[in-house]
């Protein structure tokens, strides 16, 4: 669901307790594991971790990069995890960890949902959250929008 809130503490207030005490425990797990650079905010209608303008502003819609997000839907939460969805390595490692803890795995390419706190295994989110920093993560953006740039270009054909 969309939250229209300003701010965090807005957003989180505005949630049903059991899902305010379930994502507020995601974000603790999230700023103590967030990399130098990546800003918190409230975006596209959920709580946001991002890359800066002033750090990065060549972005294809003129807002910040996510790095990763938190929401509240309709039918489950989410952290969305745009790191691993930019490494296949990643993203192996972090379903094998998820895996060995024995939780039911729910996700989506950078998307892990989740119905009750007890779902999510916390310290592979966080690990997760740790294992890009700033400058791999633009690394990677840069890497993907060149291959959808050399994809884009018209061939010459005789």
């Amino acid at each position: 669901m969309h939250s229209d809130a300003a701010s965090v503490p807005d957003y989180l207030a505005s949630l049903p307790d059991d899902r305010r005490e379930a994502l507020t425990a995601v974000r603790e797990v999230v700023l103590a594991r967030l990399p130098e650079g990546i800003e918190e905010a409230m975006n596209w209608g959920m709580i946001s971790y991002e890359v800066p303008l002033e750090r990065y502003p060549d972005t294809y819609n003129g807002q910040p990069l996510s790095y990763a997000a938190l929401a509240s839907q309709k039918n489950h939460m989410a952290v969305y995890l745009m790191g691993i969805y930019g490494s296949d390595s990643l993203r192996a490692r972090f379903e094998d960890a998820y895996r060995a803890t024995g939780k039911r795995m729910d996700i989506g390419k950078s998307c892990v949902r989740f119905r009750r706190l007890d779902d999510l295994p916390l310290d592979v989110i966080g690990d997760a959250v740790g294992a890009v920093t700033l400058d791999d993560f633009l690394a990677m953006h840069d890497q993907a929008a060149s291959l959808r740039k050399s994809r884009k270009r018209p061939t010459n054909r005789s």
